[in-house]
């Protein structure tokens, strides 16, 4: 399966209609105004700071992964692990030559968990 090509604000506006959730109810929920959930839902305000995504998928009650994705940004702490060595440097360089599908992804995934 493929990573999704929708945008923040679809996600967003998927996943809040799936929590039959209000943009209201949304906003009030994660501290935030409700014309901010509108405007991240029409992608007229960029994808908030990770604290915020994680805020919006605890209200949710959704998996943070997919939104994360969708905001394009690396989570806080991956960025440093991505070069706490050469060698990781290495892997990452290597697998985003490959242009892996989301599939290989995950097999690549189990495997390094096989490796433990």
């Amino acid at each position: 399966m493929e990573p999704s090509r929708e945008t923040f604000g679809a996600v967003l506006r998927r996943l809040r209609r799936t929590a039959k959730l209000s943009q209201e109810e949304l906003a009030s929920r994660v501290g935030v105004d409700f014309t901010y959930v509108s405007k991240l839902e029409n992608d007229r305000a960029r994808p908030p700071a990770e604290e915020t995504v994680l805020r919006l998928c605890t209200a949710l009650n959704s998996n943070p992964d997919e939104l994360i994705v969708a905001s394009k940004k690396i989570p806080a702490g991956l960025g440093q692990a991505a070069v706490s060595s050469r060698g990781a440097l290495e892997f990452l360089r290597e697998a985003d030559s490959m242009k892996l599908t989301e599939g290989e992804w995950r097999r690549l995934t189990a495997t390094l968990k096989r490796l433990r």
